[in-house]
């Protein structure tokens, strides 16, 4: 425990010869692991978890049984341990595979990996310590900076650029057409999608992301930005800085997002809208208008997040209501035939 808290430079209350081998959560613990605790929802397990330490905030004051290991952030010092534990970087790929597909023109940084069956087009170039893994597909003339790290069945559209530090889970796409029709005597008339994507630097995409191309200029998404899984970002988007956006959300095209902004699950957002700095929508939002900046908003159609709470307890409060209604209406008509 000694090293750990070194390693963290926290407080360490309690055993310092204390044996680590695992981590894990707070409720699967078992003897031997560190655990952290990091939501108060879950002070009640501090004593029940069988894991023979535990990381807290500085401002954790309960007693317990076992070493405690006092620091700003539990979570990040979790994840700081972990690394260091289990760096990933052992595992990735080395080298280029002999059956990987490299085109013309390509240029490959210092200390590139590229796993087998990987296409990399004409005229690409790979910035150092980049890795592709085994059956991705990178499109002519596209960029991508130093220390990426792109999983499995990744395809990059052609003129794609990537900044450094990107991280890109398997199944996504990055540049597909954006969708756009003119209908054109009953028929979808298809229109050329001729702008690009651009992903700035230390993004990470989940997995099954679809990040279409622009129909002119770019898609862009921020520094910072995270996607989760099943995302869909359409054409023109622009996303700003250090954004979260979670599973199953879905933003129209033309839609502008600021900074720091917030998509919870499954928000689906209209097109030609603007998302101020800071705003929130909730799971399930769904977004008509442009969101000022700083507002949480929930709700369909999203709403300021009080004003939908109310709305969601009116609407919980009509079969009550319907029930007192049904007995007025009977007791005036009993009224009316005593006349």
């Amino acid at each position: 425990m000694g090293e750990i808290a070194k390693l963290l430079e926290a407080e360490l209350v309690g055993d310092p010869a204390v044996v680590i081998t695992g981590l894990s959560g707070i409720k699967e613990a078992k003897e031997g692991d560190i655990t952290f605790l990091a939501n108060s929802r879950y002070l009640a397990l501090a004593d029940e978890t069988l894991a023979s330490a535990i990381i807290t905030s500085k401002d954790y004051s309960q007693p317990l049984r076992k070493p405690v290991v006092k620091t700003e952030n539990p979570s990040l010092a979790f994840t700081k341990i972990s690394e260091y534990l289990w760096p990933q970087g052992l595992y990735h790929p080395r080298g280029i595979h002999p059956s990987a597909i490299v085109g013309k023109g390509v240029f490959l940084g210092s200390n590139v990996s590229i796993g087998a069956h990987a296409v990399i087009s004409d005229g690409v170039r790979i910035e150092d310590n980049s890795v592709l893994y085994p059956g991705c597909f990178i499109g002519g003339e596209s960029v991508i900076g130093r220390d990426c790290l792109i999983y499995p069945n990744v395809t990059i559209r052609e003129k794609t650029k990537i900044g450094a530090r990107v991280i890109i889970h398997s199944g996504s796409v990055v540049g597909s057409d954006g969708f756009g029709f003119v209908n054109v005597d009953g028929r979808h008339q298809k229109i050329p999608q001729t702008g690009i994507v651009e992903i700035q630097d230390d993004v990470e995409i989940g997995s099954n992301v679809s990040i279409d191309r622009a129909r002119f200029d770019k898609t862009v998404i921020g520094k910072g930005t995270k996607i989760d899984n099943l995302v869909h970002i359409a054409h023109n988007v622009v996303i700003g800085e250090n954004c979260l956006i979670i599973a199953q959300a879905g933003i129209s095209g033309s839609t502008t997002i600021g900074n720091n902004v917030t998509l919870a699950g499954q928000a689906g957002l209209v097109g030609h809208i603007t998302v101020g700095d800071g705003a929130i929508v909730a799971a399930q939002g769904g977004v008509t208008k442009s969101v000022p900046a700083n507002t949480i908003v929930s709700g369909y159609p999203a709403r300021p997040h009080n004003q939908a709470k109310r709305l969601n307890a009116y609407v919980s409060r009509l079969p009550e209501l319907y029930k007192t209604i049904s007995a007025l209406e009977k007791k005036v008509k009993r009224l009316e035939e005593r006349k």
